[in-house]
């Protein structure tokens, strides 16, 4: 299988079969059984208007460990829609780079960069798995790839934060709830923080709306079999306590090298 000189914005970018196939490569890398170098002679532009530690390293790890050079550009770097259009910005990056990877504050820049730019730009069954918190950009990953892989998916949120109207109709099986008592029986209890880059004015309102949204050991215990998840950074003592995300049954760190892997396959597949 090849995503050769496709975009990647979103997990709707992706069939059924594409998706298995990247997950199913992300595997085979991380267990040590893939190791061409399909970057070898590439160069990849990381373009990174909002920081994050975790998906900058990730990618420079994943990029070398695939033969490839990385060029990391700040938001200072590359003023979007001030110094220079998005148009401009993506023709010139074309001519230099094999690939852009962007984390862009505005989804709409992201797309217009994927319009203008002649070289891909990647954004960043049966298990049934719950999501205790809002229904934010995460779910909507979440709600794309269960609409194409078909396991079992459950949001729990306060009410007000359910996911917009455009995600559920995406994922008509996603089951949507207000109510703590939807997490029994999971096999993956899975949350992130309450207020996401952007919503920062709203902190202390949604301390209050998501305080009983607690991902603790009291409401695992709904869960008993479960893992949990978190695609961090985590503010420890409000979406998660210290004794779940330290604890026996978090897969967090598990989680956080399997992007890596996930990150790499997509790369390989895309060049």
């Amino acid at each position: 299988m090849t995503l050769r000189g496709r975009d990647f914005l979103s997990v709707s970018d992706l069939d059924r079969e594409e998706l298995l196939g990247v997950l199913e490569l992300a595997a085979r890398i991380k267990a040590g059984g893939w190791r061409e170098q399909a970057l070898a002679g590439k160069h990849v532009a990381m373009l990174f208007q909002k920081p994050s530690n975790r998906t900058r390293v990730s990618f420079e790890v994943g990029i070398a460990r695939l033969g490839g050079q990385s060029v990391a550009l700040g938001e200072n770097d590359v003023q979007l829609g001030e110094r220079e259009s998005v148009p401009d910005a993506a023709r010139v990056l074309e001519r230099y780079v094999d690939l852009v990877v962007a984390r862009l504050k505005r989804h709409a820049d992201l797309l217009e960069l994927a319009a203008w730019s002649g070289v891909p730009v990647v954004s960043l069954e049966g298990v049934r798995l719950v999501f205790v918190g809002d229904g934010n950009n995460v779910v909507t990953s979440l709600a794309h790839a269960q609409a194409r892989l078909g396991f079992p998916f459950t949001v729990v949120t306060p009410p007000g934060y359910e996911p917009p109207a455009e995600v559920r109709a995406a994922a008509p099986e996603m089951k949507v709830s207000n109510d703590l008592a939807a997490v029994t029986g999971a096999d993956a209890v899975y949350t992130d923080v309450w207020t996401s880059m952007g919503f920062e004015s709203e902190r202390e309102e949604r301390r209050k709306a998501f305080a009983r949204y607690r991902v603790d050991s009291e409401l695992l215990r709904r869960a008993p079999d479960a893992i949990f998840l978190h695609c961090l950074p985590a503010h420890r003592g409000e979406e998660v306590t210290d004794e779940v995300i330290d604890g026996p049954r978090s897969a967090v760190w598990d989680q956080a090298e399997n992007r890596l892997h996930a990150q790499m396959a997509l790369l390989a597949l895309v060049v």
